[in-house]
Formats: C-alpha cells, structure tokens, sequence
C-alpha cells in the first residue's frame, strides 16, 4: 500500500484547480491544430497537433474524451468549492432483471445502460465520475458552458429515452434519476492511481436521495432545477421531501418521462 500523507496542504494545488474549474487554464498546445481538443486546456486531439500532444503525454481522459489526462488525473490532490449538478441514474429492480435475464443478457444490459448513458452525458460536457454495477453518477459544473444546469436535465430525459426504448425479450429495464444542485467540493482526495476526480459533500448526498425516491422511469429533481427546464418536463408534480440525515426539506418536482 503507498503511504498517502493527507495532512500536507498546499494552498497552490487548490489555486490550479480553480484554474481548471473555472476554464482559465491553457497551454500553447492550444494553438496548434486540430479539433477535437481538450475543452478546458485546448490541446488537440487529432492531426498532427494531437500526434505532438500525445508525445508530450496528453490524451483523452477515459471518463469524458472531450477532457484531456493532464486536467483531471495529473493534477495534484487538492480541489476547489464550486457551484456543480449532481447526476444519479439507476436501473430499478436490477436483482428481479438478473433472474429474468440470466447473467449473459443482464451483462449486455449493463453494458448497454455504461453505452447510452456515455453518449446522453457526454456531449453536453458532463464529467462522469462513477459507473458501478446498475448506477451512473455524474457532474455537471461552469466549465460545461452556461447552461450547464439546463443541459444536465437534458441529458436525463435523453439517457432514460435511450435505456427504455429498448427491449430485452419480455422485460424493459426502468431507470430512476436523481438530480440535485449546490456547491459541492471537487477535485481528488489524494494523488494514489485508485484516486480520480470526483466531488463530494452535501449536494452528492442529496442527489444520491432523490435518485432513491424515483421510481422507474422517473426524474426527481430540485425546483430551481426545475424552474430552467420546465419546457422540457411540462407539468411535473410538486412534492417537498424529507431527506434523512438533512435538517431542512427539499422542494423537489417529480417528472415521469415518456
């Protein structure tokens, strides 16, 4: 096991994540060609801009190729406070599915929810932080444009479109959504390779509940959420909910997506 010191504090690792969270940080790889590029540090992917990127060890980051390495995993441990859209999506009744299916089929099944629910969150500049077992948790923050909140709705409504519509014989899978916003902590915990990006505090908890209180086919989101998307999801029904281990009530609407 490496020996992890998380007592040492370097208020510059912070400042450089603020500088990635915040669309600040750049390099002169920007200026050479081709999209598609890092949306944050600019550097190529493609041609012969991404052939010298790669050479000088930058390359799509596995959990959203429209971020390069360098932005999420090679940074420092340390992170930042910012303002971020916490994404829950669960396949309902997965231990029911497993029966009905059998392990092969229910297999393709989770890697058909991994699939559709990639190309639902990464266009719109989603981070996806975990996919395990039957759930999907993802982020949406300022440096995925300034509709970063309306489009992690979108992107929603898309992923449960794309996992109901299809058929698995006799059996179609429901997905439950969560979302939720507020200021969250992002960055990593530590430096160790099994330490990625992520975010935490109160805005993951709340998301992971209200993803708990969706039924199949349901999204359960916040009213402020709500408020910028409510074209999308006319007439969602109005409910304040307790959240255990909250003080205070969170006014949720509870859409069901057809």
């Amino acid at each position: 096991m490496p020996d992890v010191q998380y007592d040492k504090y370097d208020p510059e690792n912070d400042e450089a994540w603020r500088k990635i969270l915040a669309h600040q940080h750049w390099t002169p790889l920007a200026l050479l060609p081709t999209e598609p590029r890092c949306q944050v540090c600019r550097v190529p992917f493609a041609g012969v801009g991404g052939v010298i990127g790669k050479l000088m060890g930058f390359k799509p980051w596995k959990k959203n190729p429209s971020l390069c390495n360098r932005c999420t995993t090679s940074m420092p441990a340390g992170g930042i406070e910012i303002d971020t859209v916490v994404l829950f999506a669960d396949i309902r009744g997965s231990t029911r599915l497993a029966e009905e299916l059998g392990h092969i089929k229910f297999a393709k099944l989770l890697n058909h929810f991994y699939k559709v629910s990639t190309m639902a969150l990464v266009p719109r500049r989603a981070l996806i932080d975990k996919m395990i077992g039957d759930e999907v948790m993802a982020l949406f923050f300022p440096l995925a444009g300034a509709a970063y909140r309306r489009a992690s709705v979108e992107a929603a409504i898309e992923l449960h479109r794309a996992v109901s519509s299809t058929e698995w014989g006799d059996v179609t899978p429901g997905v439950g959504i969560g979302l939720y916003a507020g200021d969250a902590w992002v960055g990593r915990i530590s430096e160790t390779d099994e330490n990625e990006f992520t975010a935490l505090g109160d805005t993951v908890n709340v998301a992971a509940r209200l993803q708990a209180e969706a039924a199949p086919g349901q999204l359960v989101l916040s009213e402020e959420l709500y408020e910028l998307a409510e074209d999308l999801l006319p007439n969602a029904e109005q409910k304040t909910l307790t959240v255990r281990g909250r003080s205070e009530p969170v006014a949720v609407r509870v859409a069901s997506i057809s």
